[in-house]
């Protein structure tokens, strides 16, 4: 499975990222990680160019409410509907039930385990084919 795990808009602060990346590589799946401050265009190409399985995005910004309905939307533009797409960071109460209607199937916040994340993704995509 590929997967990739993104950053979008202008949120410098990627170390949650960069853990579950790497526990998601570690566990034997090929993660494709776009760096910082990714437009939805940029994601959506990315995941398109890597034919991805599954789609993380990572925010802590605020800007949840804005980025991950158009990322969702876009890849559903392109016939991506498939893709699994998860979110991490900073996503209030409040706001999470407009995430799940956008297409986001899972969101771990601060204080999620790695592991139980990991795992639960996997569950995702699997469930998803």
């Amino acid at each position: 499975m590929r997967i990739v795990v993104a950053k979008p808009g202008l949120d410098g602060h990627d170390r949650g990222a960069k853990v579950i990346a790497r526990a998601l590589r570690d566990g034997g799946h090929e993660v494709v990680y776009t760096g910082l401050r990714r437009t939805p265009s940029e994601i959506i190409r990315i995941v398109t160019d890597e034919d991805a399985t599954a789609l993380g995005l990572s925010t802590l910004s605020g800007a949840h409410d804005v980025l991950i309905p158009r990322i969702c939307a876009g890849l559903r533009d392109e016939g991506l509907g498939d893709v699994v797409v998860f979110a991490g960071g900073i996503i209030p109460d409040r706001d999470r039930e407009s995430v799940y209607e956008q297409g986001v199937r899972a969101i771990f916040g601060p204080g999620t385990y790695i592991t139980a994340a990991a795992i639960e993704i996997l569950k995702l995509i699997v469930q998803s084919r």
